[in-house]
């Protein structure tokens, strides 16, 4: 299966041009969309659900167009919205039953995906409680699992995992990892770490325009070089900012360890006088986080 994407462009009122002329081919696999708020994310996946209308372009599955496709193509999409908008009276069985009748699921077959489910997005115990009572995460998995109800070929995900704790998201990442082999999944997050280990390409996006697309070792192979570590005293952290690109703060018993990203021409000036002034000086090894900032930074 390919999900094709060619040259779709979308603008609102006043102009503006939240996706432009936006084109990729995805294969089986998961891909992270990344890109900083406005940068044109929401908007990729509302076209991509169908949810808007692209001014220009298409999108093809397998070569044929969604909009010739309809329901069928409705059928092999699963998508959870980044907005909770749920049924506070509802239970979480009660509420995706609903939406498994809504896709048209059978009954017989529909209780044995949402027991499934239940069960992998750790709700199996909450299941007759009601959506109002829970917390911002347990409603993220809620959404996660309505959006996998009919095991859907095309999963598109909006911060699948804001809201969860540190053992909810790495499960819920590793099933994501686990389901990939046979889904083309789109993922969106502003964690990138979710991202960096389990997405077979990236999808760097700002302004509406695709920057980079690459896997995630070849976007921070890339940056090799760029990466610096400095041990430095408090009052010369502060001359720093503003004068270059800092990634990381680290406090040490020492006194702060600040990451900065940079060619080495660009910062020869900071990074002579941090050696002269008897600063430990380190290159460090890129991570996804830092090829963000990198790419994302105001020109």
């Amino acid at each position: 299966m390919k999900l094709e994407i060619k040259n779709l462009s979308k603008s609102y009122k006043k102009g503006k041009r939240a996706l432009d002329d936006f084109s990729a081919d995805l294969d089986p696999g998961v891909y992270g969309l990344l890109g900083p708020n406005g940068a044109g994310k929401s908007t990729l996946m509302n076209l991509l659900t169908g949810n808007l209308e692209a001014d220009s372009g298409q999108v093809l599955v397998d070569g044929t167009p969604t909009g010739q496709m309809g329901a069928a193509y409705r059928e092999m999409l699963g998508y959870m919205p980044q907005q909770q908008g749920l049924y506070d009276n509802f239970t979480a069985l009660e509420f995706l039953r609903y939406f498994a009748s809504l896709k048209g699921i059978p009954r017989k077959e529909a209780k044995k995906r949402i027991d499934h489910l239940l069960k992998v997005v750790n709700l199996e115990e909450a299941r007759n409680r009601k959506l109002g009572g829970f917390s911002g995460g347990m409603k993220q998995r809620a959404l996660l699992a309505q959006a996998l109800l009919n095991d859907p070929r095309i999963l598109i995900l909006d911060e699948p995992t804001a809201g969860l704790d540190p053992k909810e998201r790495i499960r819920i990442r590793n099933y994501i990892s686990e389901i990939s082999q046979d889904k083309i999944i789109l993922l969106a997050t502003h964690v990138v770490s979710d991202v960096e280990c389990i997405a077979r390409e990236i999808l760097l996006i700002k302004d509406g325009v695709l920057l980079a697309r690459e896997k995630p070792e070849g976007l921070m192979s890339q940056m090799e070089g760029n990466v610096w570590e400095v041990g430095i005293h408090g009052e010369e952290l502060s001359k720093l900012e503003g004068k270059c690109l800092i990634s990381n703060v680290h406090v040490t018993k020492d006194g702060p360890r600040v990451r900065l990203l940079g060619e080495r021409e660009e910062l020869m000036e900071i990074l002579s006088k941090c050696v002269h002034l008897g600063f430990l000086l380190e290159r460090a090894e890129a991570n996804l986080e830092d090829v963000y900032l990198w790419r994302i930074r105001e020109e």
